[in-house]
């Protein structure tokens, strides 16, 4: 019986071949895959050296080279956020923060850099929930606490949002009893959050670190103008002025004060000593020209009142003193044009409401002028309910007899 062929020596050739191929093919696959890791090994030790070296500009193109072959690695993005951030262009740096989080939210230290890239970039919003997200995961009282919540502090404190803001600057004060700085913007959060007997807790603990702190001793001033106690108020502004004369605002703070106890000579003198500070200072202007028109010397009030309006237009009291000025000259259109933008705005003061409603019964107008004194008597009756509801502590009462119309106010 004839052998059967199983294939000829070219077919049999032609198998082994193939055969060979298979077996190569993933050793060949080894080689390339290895010789393209030592290829990415070779490129990141090249980049983080050329970051180490300062060389940025070669480090980053190193780093986009890695990021083109490897899209899904977080390292090359937060290397480049890096590299934008050591640059101080913070915005930049942040959308390669995101990305690399995205990727790798465990990443250490990323959130940190992303965190301090939004706060020094001024995005304060956004660094807020960041920041309390490291603060939550931090060992309590660590040192990586205490920054974070100094930071938190801060960006609660730069967004005016100065209830949030104490509460984390106290941690930080407490956990570094000499530092100066944390605690004069933790008597400005309780001071702007109405929190005026903590502003005075904080500035003892302030004198400690600096017994001739002026900003210290205005604090405690205007928290116990606020707390109604004037004399006070007055006392610590006097000190604030003999330990820094030069302190902006500080001058004018005791003017006002003064002013506001009706002692006007006493205070254009502090008025005048801040403008010799600032020279446009446009409040210490215009209180100097109120002053003088409640001391009935107007002769040179217009012209310090048309300076400070040129400097700051939205200062109401300045055009209700322009107003008044006008109208005893008998300039009625003139008084009616200034007391009307007083009225838009400090449309709450009582002055402005008695005024205009003078002039309009004085160029017989009398249902406009019904109106603007109604407006004061309203605006009058609800100050004095305020004031029984301070005194009583209790619900506000109405008074016995409302004022009339006809009453005068202060000015």
């Amino acid at each position: 019986m004839p052998r059967l062929l199983v294939g000829s020596g070219d077919e049999k050739k032609g198998r082994r071949v193939k055969l060979i191929a298979r077996t190569r093919l993933p050793l060949l696959l080894f080689f390339i895959a290895t010789f393209l890791a030592a290829q990415t090994v070779d490129l990141r030790q090249s980049a983080i050296a050329l970051e180490q070296q300062g060389k940025l500009a070669e480090s980053e193109q190193a780093w986009r080279g890695l990021l083109k072959s490897h899209p899904s690695d977080p390292e090359p993005y937060a290397h480049l956020g890096l590299l934008e951030a050591r640059q101080e262009h913070y915005k930049e740096a942040i959308p390669f923060y995101r990305k690399a989080l995205a990727l790798k939210p465990n990443m250490p230290g990323l959130r940190l850099n992303l965190a301090l890239a939004l706060f020094k970039a001024g995005d304060l919003k956004a660094a807020v929930p960041e920041l309390n997200l490291l603060y939550k995961n931090a060992p309590p009282k660590s040192p990586e606490a205490m920054r974070y919540a100094i930071l938190l502090g801060m960006a609660h404190y730069g967004l005016s949002q100065y209830v949030e803001a104490a509460p984390f600057l106290k941690t930080a004060a407490d956990a570094d009893p000499q530092n100066l700085p944390i605690r004069l913007a933790l008597a400005h959060s309780y001071l702007w959050s109405k929190q005026y007997s903590r502003v005075l807790d904080v500035y003892h603990e302030i004198l400690n670190l600096d017994p001739d702190s002026a900003e210290a001793d205005m604090l405690a001033g205007e928290a116990l103008d606020e707390m109604s106690d004037t004399s006070g108020a007055i006392e610590m502004f006097r000190k604030a002025v003999k330990a820094k004369p030069s302190e902006p605002n500080v001058h004018f703070g005791l003017g006002y004060l003064l002013w506001s106890q009706k002692q006007y000579a006493e205070a254009i003198p502090e008025f005048q000593a801040e403008l010799a500070n600032d020279p446009n200072h446009a409040q210490s202007l215009l209180y100097i020209a109120d002053a003088k028109i409640q001391m009935n010397q107007p002769e040179d009030a217009a012209q310090l009142l048309e300076k400070s309006v040129k400097l700051d237009p939205s200062m109401g009291l300045a055009h209700l003193d322009l107003g008044i000025l006008a109208a005893s000259d008998g300039h009625n259109d003139d008084a009616l044009r200034e007391f009307l933008t007083a009225e838009k705005l400090t449309p709450n003061d009582v002055n402005v409401h008695w005024r205009l409603g003078r002039l309009y019964r004085a160029m017989g107008r009398k249902e406009e002028a019904k109106a603007e004194l109604d407006k004061a008597s309203t605006i009058t009756r609800s100050a004095d309910q305020e004031l029984y509801k301070k005194i009583s502590g209790g619900q506000a009462k109405p008074p016995a007899q409302a004022p009339s119309s006809s009453s005068t106010p202060d000015k």
